[in-house]
């Protein structure tokens, strides 16, 4: 059994959830957005975004991988499902649950942008910017952290630990 320290507890990843849906619902204001949700990390950070914006909002989902069952980067990006749906002329907002060397999220990003959306943009729960191998440019951010291997709120190790309502950090017994 991993011992999980707490990092950040629910009542604050739940007020930034609030104030990131207020700001994304100012920024697209007279518009609709399409949520690209990417599995299966973020898909309950998108729920609790989407239940908060105002402005109308589609959902689709893309599963892309460069982890297997590690707690590294493989370095090789595999698009496991596609979007159900074509983007073009419409504006998407890419959510993730956490952004660390950036290779997947610039390889994805090139990917949506030749399908010539209206706009792109990118919202992450979490970045670890000291991870940053390709930059990427992140339009809304919940919380930078420090680089330790975090779980809950949709993250997992080896599958584990999404359900938790909290930021938390698996310590080695």
């Amino acid at each position: 059994m991993d011992k999980i320290r707490v990092m950040i507890p629910e009542e604050k990843v739940e007020a930034r959830i609030k104030e990131l849906a207020e700001q994304i619902s100012r920024d697209y204001e007279g518009k609709s957005v399409r949520l690209i949700c990417i599995l299966k990390g973020s898909v309950f950070f998108t729920c609790e975004l989407a239940k908060r914006i105002t402005v109308p909002v589609t959902m689709d989902f893309m599963s892309v991988s460069s982890y297997g069952n590690g707690t590294e980067s493989t370095g090789r990006v595999k698009i496991i499902k596609d979007l159900d749906e074509p983007v073009q002329d419409e504006n998407i907002l890419v959510i993730e649950d956490i952004i660390d060397s950036g290779r997947t999220l610039s390889f994805l990003l090139d990917m949506l942008k030749a399908r010539k959306p209206e706009s792109i943009k990118l919202c992450t729960l979490l970045d670890k910017p000291d991870r940053r191998v390709t930059e990427v440019k992140v339009d809304y951010t919940g919380f930078e952290i420090p680089d330790e291997f975090v779980v809950g709120y949709g993250l997992d190790y080896a599958q584990n630990y999404r359900n938790l309502p909290y930021i938390g950090v698996v310590e080695s017994e």
